[in-house]
């Protein structure tokens, strides 16, 4: 994964990834629903913009492979009255997230967490 310094991949998800983990941060607390003790660190990590570990950017890209389904769910994106599935994708970045995992694996491959 690594050769030199210059050419390192930055394993920091973009803002927008953070403000939609910071969302659903929010919504969960104001709504009492909403993704795991998991998902709340993950969110965390990413609102906070921390360098993940490739094993954790392959673990995000199945998140969404799993939960693309709750996009399907009553209230999905009902800023209102979120979803469970709502708040849960928001604290994993949301798609904005799903996209940067999406690109972030194909950048670190089955690279060791170091």
């Amino acid at each position: 994964m690594r050769q030199t310094d210059s050419d390192e991949i930055d394993l920091r998800c973009p803002q927008i990834v953070a403000d939609n983990a910071a969302k659903g941060l929010r919504l969960r607390a104001e709504f009492g629903r909403g993704g795991t003790e998991i998902g709340v660190a993950r969110a965390t990590e990413l609102k906070n913009r921390r360098t993940l570990s490739p094993s954790t950017i392959r673990r995000m890209v199945s998140y969404f492979a799993r939960h693309e389904v709750d996009k399907k769910g009553k209230n999905y994106g009902n800023e209102d009255n979120p979803s469970a599935g709502y708040i849960a994708w928001l604290l994993w970045g949301g798609d904005e997230g799903r996209a940067w995992a999406l690109d972030m694996k194909k950048k670190v491959g089955n690279a060791p967490d170091i």
